[in-house]
């Protein structure tokens, strides 16, 4: 029987906030996590991005908190990035409309006096990343007696960004009567060896098989043999207004942020297309622009999209494949959130296909192949590019078979000492003569 916020003990006050802003039912991770946070044990869930994951944590926490109570933090959740750091700040904003519940979100970026100014006049809940946190805490402006809940939030991205020290400094300083709670979008073996490490004992919540992609979301690929055919793909794709109408472009670099967005702003227009790898805040005036449905088109890289809780995404598209097969996961998230549909869209050259490999035994599912559009000129691969695929391929190979030499292997010099002497005498110059002198 499907449960309500209601039943789920939430506080008067926030039901009635969750109601304003449309939220008329939890959802399955909502469901499963709130009754245990309630109950007070250690908890690790595994959910997606778009599931609801951080209501699921910040309702029952809330609940809990009641009113506000002296200077020092309550509630401490930490984040991966800066981006994610102010997205869970203004998710706090909106659900505290009918509260007196205090909140704060610092990172990294700008100096750490300002933040500690913030937290003068007292924080009952403190959002931050793991280094402005021990910088706060180092400098005097935080103090942690106070702490009772402990939320480690986007956990395989702690992992993969190499935070793991630096929890391990912080969570020596923090009480050890505390409730500890761990979001993670998947479960691996490491993510695992974290939550024993850092939880001791819990409770594990998953909503779907780990590393499952949403449901909603329509999964399909491109075969593309090189760059530049794949920015043609992209442009004519993107000529459908009407059904492209909130895009995600995902790409791995910097370089390729500027080359795509080059690509697509001769048809666009530079206001209706923006890409968010540049200084700190023009990446989070792009990404709120784009929540705000100021622009049509986002283009970001894995680091600069954390955070990125953006409704009503139509489609999201892998111009270049994660080079960690879980962001594969955590990017066609980011659409067919709160219930709507989306579409996920890769484009595959040669080099990509033994990843995809990989994404596919990770999500548990094969990418539909589509045929390439007969509108999409296709361009003949250059000579380094395709030196450049071909080097990629050889190195994957002898990943899966180590005596594999490759078309790319240096080559051995014979080793024959007759062969060696008689190449030497032919290479040898003759001996002048020397006159002798009468």
């Amino acid at each position: 029987m499907k449960q309500s916020f209601e039943d789920l003990k939430i506080a008067k006050s926030i039901l009635v906030t969750l109601e304003e802003i449309g939220f008329h039912e939890p959802t399955p991770v909502q469901e499963e996590a709130i009754p245990k946070i309630n109950s007070g044990v250690n908890v690790v869930g595994v959910a997606q991005t778009g599931t609801g994951k951080t209501a699921a944590y910040l309702l029952p926490l809330l609940t809990k908190l009641r009113k506000p109570e002296g200077i020092d933090p309550r509630v401490i959740i930490i984040v991966p990035t800066r981006e994610l750091s102010i997205q869970v700040g203004e998710d706090i904003e909106e659900l505290t409309g009918r509260s007196e519940i205090r909140h704060a979100s610092v990172y990294g970026g700008i100096g750490w006096t300002k933040h500690a100014a913030m937290l003068k006049a007292g924080v009952d809940i403190l959002v931050a990343t793991p280094g402005r946190m021990w910088e706060l805490y180092q400098n005097g402006a935080l103090s942690f007696k106070k702490v009772k809940y402990l939320v480690i939030d986007e956990a395989d991205r702690m992992l993969d960004m190499g935070f793991i020290p630096q929890l391990r400094q912080l969570l020596e300083v923090l009480p050890n009567r505390r409730q500890n709670l761990l979001f993670s979008a998947t479960f691996s073996e490491s993510i695992e060896k974290m939550a024993t490490e850092f939880l001791d004992h819990f409770d594990k919540i998953e909503v779907a098989p780990s590393a499952t992609p949403v449901e909603l979301v329509t999964q399909k690929a491109y075969r593309v043999p090189n760059y530049r055919t794949k920015l043609n793909l992209i442009h004519h794709l993107l000529k459908d207004e009407e059904l492209f109408n909130r895009v995600i472009i995902f790409v791995n670099t910097k370089e390729h942020a500027e080359e795509v967005f080059s690509a697509i702003k001769r048809a666009e227009g530079e206001k209706r297309i923006l890409h968010s790898n540049k200084g700190q805040n023009t990446r989070i005036n792009a990404i709120n622009a784009f929540k705000k449905g100021e622009v049509r088109i986002l283009i970001t890289t894995d680091v600069s999209a954390r955070g990125l809780d953006a409704s009503l995404v139509s489609h999201v598209i892998n111009f270049d494949l994660p080079a960690s097969y879980e962001d594969y996961v955590h990017r066609i998230g980011r659409t067919a959130r709160a219930g709507n549909k989306g579409d996920a869209i890769s484009l595959i050259d040669p080099a990509d296909e033994w990843h995809l490999k990989k994404i596919e035994e990770l999500i548990r599912m094969p990418l539909p192949m589509q045929s390439l559009p007969s509108q999409v000129e296709i361009i003949d691969t250059e000579f380094n590019e395709k030196q450049e695929l071909l080097r990629e391929i050889d190195r994957q190979r002898k990943i899966d078979d180590p005596t594999f030499r490759g078309a790319f292997h240096a080559k051995k010099r014979k080793d024959n000492s007759k062969h060696n002497f008689e190449d030497k005498f032919k290479r040898a110059k003759p001996r002048q003569k020397i006159k002798k002198k009468k």
